[in-house]
């Protein structure tokens, strides 16, 4: 009697999973577009008088707890009213600094990009750096270092050299990680700056090289991300698409994304003010219905139909106010659908809820 008690419990529960999963899924295919709001409570005031520097990058791990990355590049006399703020600071759901650490002989300064693989490891990399690194969840010990630190893929191995593009697990400006949930196949976009690497590598779980692409048409190679589609999502920082790869480096699809400014140039030249797909993420229903799209030259997050590959809405402006952006530079969504939006010049971390 005690087994068919447990079976009909568990039987239960899992019909509950699946149901939440595909109600999760319903109400995003079925509602509409959403809307955001900023939540001005989130997060809560930071301890011990820290000063934040800009923020590189940002990411949610399994309990949907929030990281940012601070380049600690604070004003000179900044400190003489505060403290530095650690490189890595964890929020709880509810905005309150849970965790924090430092490590400056591993941590390269200018943090870019950071992952939550399937086992909830903490994966980050620097722009410039000739690695990329993966932590235990709390940073407290390095699992795995891929490249030689100290040493870029250059003629000479620094940032001065020219960049190599070398078919090995060395990197020149590493700006984004993707790890495979299927196999742990490690996807790292090489190519921050314009000056640089411009290639996708791929390595295997234990850091072997086992392939590279040079995607088509890009100067920078500044975001990637792996859909549950099983593609990879790369961002063509310049020219306004995101280019969609399978595994082995072949083109899809294009997704274009253009833009206009808001106020037109008195001699109509169109200038870029820092891109219009800088970062990506997506919504979190099994078939990512949405993806949010940093678009740095009209200050706002876009919010695209994945499979349309049309904008659908937008929210956030230029600004200095609570949900509007200084330089949006990296973005993160939860298991809610909660946004999360890091800035590089505004040193901020923003919070933006659905209201609809």
């Amino acid at each position: 009697m005690k087994t068919s008690f447990l079976v009909t419990v568990g039987a239960c529960a899992a019909l509950a999973v699946v149901a939440q999963v595909v109600g999760a899924s319903r109400s995003w295919a079925q509602s509409g577009a959403p809307h955001y709001e900023v939540d001005a409570s989130w997060p809560k005031p930071l301890p011990d008088r820290w000063v934040l520097g800009g923020l590189g990058g940002v990411c949610v791990d399994a309990q949907d707890h929030v990281v940012i990355l601070n380049r600690q590049d604070i004003l000179e006399g900044e400190l003489d009213a505060g403290r530095m703020a650690p490189s890595i600071i964890e929020f709880d759901p509810a905005g309150n600094v849970v965790h924090s650490w430092s490590n400056p002989d591993l941590l390269d300064p200018r943090l870019h990009s950071c992952h939550f693989d399937k086992e909830n490891n903490f994966w980050v990399a620097s722009a410039p750096s000739g690695v990329v690194q993966k932590f235990t969840h709390d940073g407290s010990k390095l699992l795995l270092r891929i490249g030689k630190k100290g040493v870029l893929d250059s003629s000479d191995g620094t940032i001065k050299g020219k960049p190599l593009n070398s078919s090995f697990a060395q990197f020149h400006m590493p700006s984004s990680i993707s790890v495979d949930r299927d196999n742990g196949d490690v996807y790292v976009s090489d190519g921050e700056g314009r000056n640089s690497n411009r290639r996708i590598a791929v390595m295997d779980r234990d850091g072997r090289f086992l392939r590279q692409w040079l995607p088509e048409g890009m100067e920078t190679v500044h975001c990637l991300t792996i859909g549950h589609d099983g593609l990879v999502y790369v961002c063509n920082r310049d020219n306004a698409r995101i280019q969609v790869y399978d595994k082995q480096g072949n083109l899809k699809r294009t997704i274009e994304l253009p833009w206009t400014p808001v106020t037109m140039p008195a001699d109509g030249k169109i200038k870029q003010f820092g891109g219009a797909t800088v970062a990506i993420d997506f919504s979190p229903d099994p078939e990512q219905t949405y993806m949010f799209v940093v678009n740095q030259n009209n200050a706002q997050i876009d919010v695209v139909d994945r499979k349309a590959g049309k904008p659908v809405s937008s929210f956030g402006s230029i600004g200095k106010q609570p949900g509007q952006f200084d330089q949006g530079h990296g973005i993160a969504v939860d298991s809610k659908g909660n946004v999360y939006v890091a800035e590089n010049r505004g040193r901020r971390v923003h919070k933006f809820k659905i209201v609809q």
